[in-house]
């Protein structure tokens, strides 16, 4: 094992070396160095599946239910594309993380202007509170579904979640990835549930993850296929990663940075792959129960719980799809509090006490909701989770393409730059991504 440093500040940044993302946590986690692959591997499992949920959240659930009800399972190929995509641009977020010693925010700061930096954290901070809007949104509807509990209460105990990762938190890092991999794990066995009761076409499923050109040349195939690309990869989850593989506690060595990388990119892409199961699955469920029986037009997501049961025979599909559904939310706005104080810091390195930094970013989300909810009902909670989703959009190439400069300087990652074929695939991702998401803010707003 090479035994060459790395503990130095590499000359491209400008940041103190001693300014770390997360302080309260960094590094806390112990990595055993004489240990073997599969040790090493769950020692280093955990950020990545932070990462998930934002790729399974309520606006994905909205996207996917509609592709599914109308286009049956034609657009599994778009889902498992995102998802690609998805691997690529978090694998990137952790190597800054541990190659670049700071957080995406952090390297902002470092390279850019005072007032490109400001500019920076607001837009993220916008599209941070639209995003936990969404899920607070999601939560809410699936106690009101559950429980029976008007939208307004729901929305408002959402809150109590910034108590519940104040107290993992103090106990540890770990306590809070346990519990997000545990709502994932009751997420999946849900759906996997809801599969085989919806008992799908498998060989129309199979077919569907093989690309079309169909979805090209059909408009609102294309715009709906648009919005799963753009509910798909979330800018704030690039912040969370570089930020939260610091955890780790690895050797501060060439070689211990090498092998950091290459764990926590095996334990993002293995925890993506269960969002595309998962996304993948509401689309087929909603492709076998809503496609071609005259409910196509369902993509409201209560509608698809009222309907559920009824279509497949039992309530246990509509239970299961609610609990699924408030595991989703509740995840979300879990890895979203964390967001908050990553950017906030890392941007205007500004350290509040962590519950006060969670409940600003949570009563930011909950004040609109509660004023939509009050005013136009359940009936506006679609059009506010749809909004927040253009929102997202809006802030993505601002969050994408510092991803890839960073990334790509040698000066600022030394051996760990992008290699040439990387930079190649990764502009190109950027590219697409960046071009889609303009495409659907156009047809959002010209509609």
């Amino acid at each position: 094992m090479s035994t060459e440093t790395s503990s130095s500040t590499p000359r491209g940044w400008r940041l103190p070396s001693r300014e770390v993302s997360l302080p309260e946590v960094h590094r806390s986690i112990a990595i055993p160095q004489a240990a073997g692959f599969w040790r090493k591997l769950l020692a280093f499992a955990g950020p990545g599946y932070l990462v998930a949920v934002g790729y399974m959240d309520p606006g994905n659930w909205a996207t996917d239910l509609a592709g599914g009800a109308r286009y049956g399972y034609t657009l599994l190929s778009v889902i498992m594309i995102s998802n690609l995509m998805a691997i690529l641009l978090q694998a990137l977020a952790a190597r800054l993380g541990i190659a670049g010693g700071r957080d995406l925010a952090q390297a902002c700061r470092d390279s850019y202007s005072k007032p490109v930096t400001i500019l920076l954290w607001l837009l993220c901070e916008i599209a941070i509170a639209a995003c936990d809007l969404a899920e607070v949104i999601g939560a809410a509807i699936a106690l009101n579904l559950l429980l029976g509990l008007p939208l307004i209460w729901g929305v408002t105990l959402t809150a109590l979640d910034v108590l519940v990762v104040l107290f993992l938190q103090h106990r540890g890092f770990r306590y809070v990835e346990a519990l997000v991999v545990a709502l994932i794990v009751l997420i999946a066995g849900s759906f996997a549930v809801e599969i085989v009761l919806s008992r799908p076409d498998l060989a129309g499923a199979t077919a569907g993850f093989i690309p079309r050109a169909a979805i090209l040349r059909n408009r609102d195939m294309l715009y709906i296929a648009i919005s799963i690309l753009g509910a798909t990869v979330m800018p704030h989850n690039l912040y969370l990663h570089s930020s939260i593989v610091q955890t780790r506690k690895y050797a501060d060595t060439l070689e211990g940075k090498r092998e950091a990388i290459r764990y926590a990119t095996i334990d993002s892409s293995v925890a993506l792959m269960s969002a595309l199961f998962i996304n993948a699955a509401i689309l087929v469920m909603a492709a076998a129960v809503f496609h071609g029986t005259g409910h196509q037009d369902v993509a409201d997501i209560s509608d698809a719980y009222q309907l559920l049961s009824p279509l497949l025979g039992t309530t246990l599909a509509g239970g299961l799809f609610a609990v699924a559904l408030l595991c989703s939310g509740q995840n979300a706005t879990l890895t979203g509090t964390l967001a908050g104080q990553i950017v906030m810091e890392g941007f205007i390195n500004l350290r509040l006490r962590p519950w006060l930094r969670r409940l600003i970013t949570r009563v930011i989300a909950i004040i609109p909701a509660i004023v939509v909810v009050a005013v136009y009902g359940e009936r506006g909670t679609g059009s506010l989770i749809i909004l927040s989703q253009v929102i997202l959009s809006l802030q993505l190439p601002f969050a994408v393409v510092p991803l890839m400069a960073f990334t790509s300087d040698r000066e600022k990652m030394g051996p760990f730059a992008n290699p040439a074929w990387v930079k190649g695939l990764g502009w190109a991702v950027a590219g697409v991504i960046v071009a889609l998401n303009v495409f659907l803010l156009y047809q959002t707003f010209a509609a």
